[in-house]
């Protein structure tokens, strides 16, 4: 007579046999494995903070975000004031004049530079800018003539990294050249602007952690960049009647750069044309172009922009009612067509889908096949389905990350059926491991390539996979999924 089965046997053929308590395991197995999924991403923004660190490096010595200010007439004169004693006492304020016509052509060079394994761009700027000041009665300014310096006069310009300055500066003032130097007697001569910002790896990620849909978090924007420092050219006149005539004016501007271009519409008619041997432009600020053309070798540019489209008058004195133009400034930045980290980010977002199909597979294995898998077995296939991301990471930063996506997918393909055909014994149920892996991965990449249509086709492959599962699971008994065998017949 065989002996009575102890509470500790039938507590494991129960557990051994009860279906909720696998899927109760296999949750938390999903659970535990999302832990090492989110290291996965912050080993993904640590690896673009590198990028961001190279890229500043570079331009830091070769010149950073550039914006262009000017130029701008200035005039100082002195005003007297009491003070509540009733001294008089005199001090040196600025006439800020803003120009009549302002027209800047140029052509951008970029030029690609590396550190490691990463690749910044750089571009060298050469710049011509001309127009002509037409300065309205100094009456309707407020400004007495004779309190004027009419010997101190002075053209400013600014430039947010003088660093990337590789000529000397000439100004041609009504046909006579005027040398420029840095600096100026104060600040608020020149209108508030700056730099635009750096589209960092680390801000591109974030959003693609966060699919923010502000537009200037989309466009990497992380706050104010660089202000313009001041470079002055001495243009004296003689008096109010010279300062009522046209003056034209022209310099010629040789900066190197990084990251974009910006210009001010400081002119009451303001015009910008740009052009490079670069297929991939990236129109900033305020303003886009009126006409654009882009080709594969390169793309030029024209913008044209009025006075009445700003909000800031043509002139200002230094008395607190300096302009910000930051709102108007208009350019362009030169993008490297690489963004393996935010889409290595977004394929590691829906790292539950892989392994919660692949987890679903071996389940069924075990309840339509009376297979036993050990939670061990299921734990070493969520952790190659996590490693897919940090293989993906590393081959997408040697290699274009299409051609990295299919050799990590086929790499954690082939180990995980590999495994499965060593546990499984089975073709039939290995052939069903690596179909499902390799739908899971090519529905994956399909969504990785598409933006405005992902949640979409997300959607739709979400409903197929659920429908998928109810067909496999229509003839399941779930509280009696693995019926004992059928009981011997007695001896006669």
């Amino acid at each position: 007579m065989a002996p009575s089965p102890t509470i500790f046997d039938r507590l494991n053929a129960w557990m051994s046999a009860s279906v909720s308590l696998k899927l109760f395991s296999i949750s938390i197995l999903l659970l535990i494995l999302l832990i090492p999924s989110t290291m996965v991403e912050s080993l993904i923004t640590e690896r673009a903070a590198n990028r961001d660190a190279a890229t500043a490096e570079i331009s830091s010595q070769w010149g950073g975000a550039q914006l262009v200010l000017g130029p701008v007439l200035v005039l100082p004169y002195t005003t007297r004031f009491k003070d509540e004693k009733g001294n008089v006492s005199e001090t040196t304020r600025y006439l800020s004049l803003l120009p009549d016509t302002l027209a800047t052509t140029g052509t951008l060079a970029p030029e690609r530079r590396h550190r490691g394994i990463y690749e910044v761009v750089v571009y060298r700027a050469g710049l011509h800018v001309r127009g002509a000041f037409q300065a309205p009665p100094l009456a309707d300014l407020g400004v007495p003539a004779e309190a004027v310096h009419w010997s101190e006069a002075f053209v400013a310009v600014g430039i947010s990294d003088m660093k990337g300055i590789r000529k000397g500066l000439a100004l041609n003032w009504d046909g006579q050249p005027h040398g420029f130097e840095p600096g100026l007697p104060n600040d608020e001569v020149l209108p508030l602007g700056a730099a635009p910002t750096a589209t960092t790896q680390v801000t591109a990620v974030a959003n693609e952690r966060s699919r923010l849909s502000k537009y200037q978090d989309e466009d990497g924007n992380e706050g104010p960049g660089q202000a313009a420092n001041g470079l002055n050219a001495p243009v004296p006149l003689p008096d109010a009647a010279a300062l009522a005539r046209r003056h034209t004016f022209s310099f010629d501007l040789d900066l190197n750069g990084s990251t974009g271009l910006l210009v001010a519409p400081l002119g009451r008619e303001t015009t910008l044309r740009l052009s490079a041997p670069w297929a991939d432009p990236s129109f900033i600020g305020a303003f886009l172009p009126a006409q654009r053309t882009i080709t594969p070798a390169r793309f030029t540019a024209n913008w044209q922009v009025l006075h009445l489209n700003r909000n800031y008058p043509q002139h200002w004195t230094n008395d607190g009612s300096r302009p910000n133009v930051d709102a108007s400034t208009f350019g362009v930045r030169l993008l490297v067509p690489v963004n393996e980290y935010q889409k290595t980010m977004r394929a590691a977002k829906y790292a539950l889908l892989p392994l919660t199909l692949t987890f679903l597979v071996f389940f069924f294995v075990e309840v339509l096949n009376r297979r036993r898998i050990h939670p061990f077995q299921y734990i070493l296939v969520g952790l190659g389905l996590v490693i897919f991301y940090v293989l993906l990471l590393a081959l997408s930063e040697q290699m274009p990350f299409n051609a990295a996506y299919g050799i990590s997918a086929l790499t954690i393909v082939a180990l995980i059926t590999a495994y499965a055909a060593a546990s499984f014994r089975q073709r039939r149920l290995t052939g069903a491991t690596a179909s499902v892996l390799c739908l899971v991965y090519g529905f994956l990449f399909v969504l990785l390539q598409l933006q405005d249509y992902a949640l979409l086709v997300g959607s739709i492959g979400l409903v197929v996979v659920l429908g998928a599962i109810m067909f496999l699971s229509r003839n399941v008994d779930w509280y009696n999924p693995t019926p004992a065998p059928a009981a011997e017949p007695a001896d006669a």
